[in-house]
């Protein structure tokens, strides 16, 4: 696979977006990234965008504790949709807790990351990406 065309980063924390971002853009991650503040925009999104046969994403970026929806439930209700493509998961959390990494395991997640991302976590995932 090549370099991941479209990134999702569900999260609720308004200045670790903005620094994401500023990272996803200054390693090339990907080509563009879309910022959801909650588990819900994000799965109303993904139905209306997958419903509309336009690009779904090729990786998701997801915290854990959020309001409205918080990444478990998120992970739930994803499970739940029937996309037309596979999509990548990693949950970037501040979460230490080895129940929560425990859990992880139970969903269709590729890696569990402790937050702050750095440059090399973001190079990482892209290598893990680009080798599947």
């Amino acid at each position: 696979m090549k370099k991941p065309n479209t990134v999702y980063v569900i999260d609720d924390d308004k200045i670790y977006t903005y620094l994401l971002s500023r990272q996803i853009k200054s390693t090339d991650f990907c080509n563009q990234t879309l910022i959801f503040n909650n588990g819900l925009e994000a799965i109303e999104y993904l139905t209306v965008i997958q419903q509309s046969n336009e690009e779904l994403p090729d990786v998701i970026l997801l915290d854990l504790n959020m309001p409205v929806m918080d990444g478990w439930q998120f992970l739930d209700a994803f499970e739940d949709l029937m996309l037309s493509k596979n999509i990548t998961i990693y949950i970037v959390s501040s979460s230490i807790d080895e129940a929560d990494h425990k859990r992880a395991e139970g969903y269709s997640v590729r890696n569990f990351y402790v937050k702050p991302m750095s440059k090399d976590n973001l190079t990482e995932i892209k290598k893990d990406i680009m080798s599947a």
